[in-house]
């Protein structure tokens, strides 16, 4: 049997990010959502949540882009001259390679982050990571670790099947990032609280997903259980003023929530599902 969970990342961290999210929840096929507690939207969004309490909740560790929750002095490592936290992956990417990411101090952010959200009484049943940084090795061992402490049963370990047979430098990348999840995945131990799905899609179309690639990925998926990460969205303007990621958020919207995808979930015989009814 093919399950699929169906998660919209970003929630908070912008309204029309939130708002597309909820969306494609509401009249479309999404079935979890992952909240950036540093998120500038964080508050809204955690009422819009408490709204929908069959929507499963989950972290969106951040480190990067964003204002940390922690004294940018209690965290050097991972903050700019500004006290913010690093601009993005590449950034943080070659701190990290040179020894100059102090794990202490990632385990103080993203403890912070988590206690944020469970402090707003919803139940948080997964973990993911802003750009997937929390594969990084170290970093995963943390991650693990607060999910454990914190009772957060599921963390996604990236492993996106649409990079074989294609190249291109998003490929490229993501190879990358399938082999940091295949060390993760060897991390988790065999009567560990916390598990991971089998295999991620969408990931190498973040933010521009369509009908025509939602029914590309849907065909890599493959008995077992599969989590559609998506990117949805709502104000394409505003976003772009805001996040130069280059997406097409409201395109994506519309495909999550397109009448077609249904049938095609039928076609390749998906069962639409959620982490908590795993």
């Amino acid at each position: 049997m093919k399950k699929l969970i169906v998660t919209a990342d970003d929630v908070g961290l912008h309204p029309g990010m939130t708002r597309g999210a909820l969306a494609a929840a509401d009249a479309g096929i999404v079935t979890a959502v992952s909240v950036a507690a540093v998120g500038r939207a964080f508050a809204p969004a955690v009422e819009l949540l408490r709204e929908r309490p069959a929507l499963d909740v989950g972290i969106h560790l951040t480190l990067v882009g964003e204002r940390p929750l922690s004294p940018p002095e209690s965290i050097p490592s991972l903050v700019g001259r500004d006290g913010a936290l690093l601009a993005g992956y590449p950034a943080l990417a070659r701190r990290f390679l040179f020894g100059g990411i102090a794990v202490k101090q990632v385990e103080t952010e993203l403890r912070r982050q988590i206690e944020r959200l469970l402090a707003t009484g919803l139940r948080l049943i997964h973990a993911n990571a802003h750009q997937h940084l929390h594969v990084l090795p170290r970093v995963f061992e943390v991650v693990l670790r607060l999910a454990e402490e914190h009772g957060i049963p599921y963390v996604r370990i990236p492993c996106e099947p649409a990079v074989a047979g294609r190249w291109s430098p998003r490929t490229a990348q993501l190879a990358v990032l399938n082999a940091l999840g295949r060390r993760a995945r060897r991390r988790l131990e065999p009567g560990s609280r916390v598990k991971a799905v089998e295999r991620t899609l969408g990931v190498v179309d973040a933010g521009h997903l369509t009908v025509e690639r939602l029914r590309g990925a849907l065909r890599l998926a493959a008995p077992g259980v599969s989590e559609l990460v998506c990117h949805p969205g709502l104000g394409d303007a505003e976003l772009s003023a805001a996040y130069d990621w280059s997406y097409d958020w409201d395109a994506e919207t519309a495909a999550l929530c397109d009448p077609e995808v249904p049938d095609l979930l039928r076609r390749e015989d998906i069962e639409l599902t959620s982490f908590s009814r795993l």
